[in-house]
């Protein structure tokens, strides 16, 4: 056994490293914690400049006050801060920054240069950080403000590269991080450019509207309903914002955005309040989209429970969450002109959800032939399924195992087959089909596209257009045809001939491309992305099929690879035995 080594304090570079650990754990940190110093600062205009998926190199330039020679030198020490004084002040925080470990962490594991100058100062001042140490200062010219590089970050730790993404991925960190920036300070005008291109730009005209147009483009947000709480006066929480109307939606929760006094945070509770309230308006698998600000008392919540401050403790959470949810039920019941439940004293999920069940119960016609499809698809065709000749010819003359007994429900293909009975599930079964084909021309990669009619725009968020566009030739060797139609846009002009024809045509080109732009292991998303094409060009639950077209879909489902489970992994036939069936009849 080794001897225990005698106790020691570490050497500064050291301790600086472990804090580095804490505070830096990828480029978009570093993003955050200077964006953040711009924003105390006072800024009304921030840039962020990328290179490398910021691992090359990152500026934030703002018009904030600026610092004087001696704060530019001393802000690269440990807990050095111009925002708190005392110990008291740690319990009402009012500023984003207060530790003073931002700029000495930066510094321990990236080179950094400083540029700055206060309005009061003729000249501006410089100083250069490296392993901790000043390796240059002096005086520059400079407007007002201040201007902060981080070069090569973590070159001197290659451990902890192994643990940074692509440089494609990181950016999309980043996009999202100023996008997130952009709506808490609707005022400030935020400016992304990445590798030399503007990615990003806010008006920073104060208003919250036009922030989320430029984070989520004009349709979504003119879809969006205003948020306001009614009971701000009783609970001392006030809550307002935007959330997605009937008809928005996401396949993720990256589009939930809370902002604690303005502060961006991360909290599983405020999520599942607001899901909980658009439950009603959500599709199956979808999660709400929603930028909500809740403002309480400064001493009513820890900002200092994480050390990169994204998470935040209340003193009366429980009616932070319910005022939230309140005043989320309140907004969507109001946008659908449901009057009668925002009068009542307590609205209950039950309640709205049975009134709101109504709205979303409408016949859904799918146009799409069961065999490969390749005439061209009209945007919103809604033909009932009709089936080629040469599929009717197939049908007859190679019956299939499985004896087409007739339909149920308009959702379960009923079948006899040599030892009982099987219920197949249409749609599942028609997306095992639609799966395989599609895999099939992945592999080869000549997917056949067919073009669209009428071309659909698709209006991204910033932290999606850089990743989407990265996988543009990918999405065309699968039969997309996708090109850029201006900032945050694409223009889809035809998709896989394979998917056949969908219903909503937009929004289910839309949910595509979002899991596209799905950050992920390589090859993951293309396997994800398949699946929800096949989803949305499968035939759904309560389509009419005529007997040849249940025939000629079970002839399709035994030629595939796995005929008994979906993409998904849900089962596509259950199979009750001769001998269970006698059972349940008592013989």
């Amino acid at each position: 056994m080794q001897h225990p080594r005698p106790i020691k304090v570490l050497d500064l570079d050291v301790a600086n490293k472990i804090a580095a650990g804490e505070v830096v754990e990828r480029p978009s940190s570093v993003v955050k914690e200077l964006v953040e110093n711009a924003i105390d600062a006072g800024a009304t205009d921030i840039r962020v400049e990328v290179r490398g998926g910021g691992l090359q190199s990152i500026r934030v330039v703002d018009n904030g006050w600026g610092m004087s020679t001696e704060g530019a030198e001393m802000c690269f020490q440990r807990h050095a801060t111009s925002k708190i004084e005392s110990a008291d002040d740690l319990t009402r925080i009012e500023t984003l920054g207060f530790r003073g470990e931002a700029l000495p962490s930066i510094a321990a594991v990236a080179r950094v240069t400083i540029v700055t100058r206060q309005a009061s100062d003729e000249v501006g001042t410089f100083v250069t950080i490296e392993n901790t140490a000043v390796v240059e200062k002096g005086r520059r010219g400079c407007p007002v403000g201040t201007a902060v590089a981080a070069q090569n970050l973590f070159k001197n730790i290659p451990a902890r590269l192994k643990y940074v993404k692509s440089a494609g991925t990181e950016a999309g960190n980043i996009s999202h991080l100023v996008s997130q920036f952009a709506l808490a300070y609707p005022e400030i005008r935020f400016t992304l450019i990445t590798d030399g291109r503007m990615l990003f730009q806010s008006v920073g005209d104060g208003s919250l509207f036009s922030a989320l147009v430029k984070v989520y483009g004009v349709t979504t947000a003119d879809a969006m309903v205003e948020i306001h709480s009614d009971d701000e006066r009783r609970s001392g929480v006030k809550v307002w914002g935007f959330v997605g109307g009937p008809g928005v939606s996401r396949s993720n929760r990256n589009c939930l955005s809370f902002f604690v006094n303005r502060r961006w945070v991360q909290s599983r509770a405020l999520a599942f309040a607001v899901e909980d309230a658009c439950r009603p308006l959500l599709p199956e698998d979808r999660h709400a989209v929603a930028v909500v600000n809740i403002e309480v008392r400064p001493d009513e919540v820890d900002v200092n429970v994480h050390p990169s401050k994204s998470e935040v403790r209340f003193l009366r959470d429980r009616e932070v969450f319910f005022s939230v949810q309140n005043a989320i039920r309140c907004a969507l019941a109001e946008s659908i002109s449901l009057h009668a439940l925002t009068s009542q004293p307590d609205i209950s999920l039950p309640s709205l959800h049975s009134r709101l069940e109504l709205i979303d119960q409408r016949p859904v016609a799918i146009a799409l032939p069961l065999s490969a499809a390749g005439t061209p698809a009209g945007s919103g065709a809604t033909e009932p399924p009709v089936l080629d000749a040469s599929v009717t010819e197939e049908a007859e003359r190679e019956p299939t195992i499985l004896r087409v007994i007739g339909q149920m429900a308009g959702t379960f293909i009923i079948t006899e087959g040599p030892s009982g009975m099987y219920l197949v599930d249409q749609h599942r079964a028609h997306e095992r089909v639609l799966f395989d084909r599609l895999g099939k021309e992945r592999v080869q990669k000549h997917g056949a596209s067919q073009l669209l009619l009428d071309p659909v725009v698709i209006e991204l968020a910033a932290s999606q257009v850089e990743t989407l566009e990265a996988r543009l030739e990918e999405l065309s060797d699968l039969g997309f045809a996708i090109e850029r139609f201006g900032e945050g846009s694409f223009l889809v002009r035809g998709i896989p001939s394979a998917v056949g024809r969908v219903g909503n045509l937009e929004e289910s080109i839309a949910e595509m491309i979002e899991q596209a732009a799905e950050d992920g292991a390589a090859g993951d998303w293309q396997e994800s992305l398949l699946a929800t094409m096949a989803c949305k060009g499968a035939i759904k639950a309560g389509q009419a099929l005529t007997l040849l077209e249940m025939r000629e879909l079970l002839l399709q489902l035994e030629a595939t690879s796995i005929p008994s489970v979906c993409p998904h992994g849900g089962p596509i036939m259950v199979h009750l035995s001769q001998a269970q069936l006698e059972k349940q009849f008592g013989r």
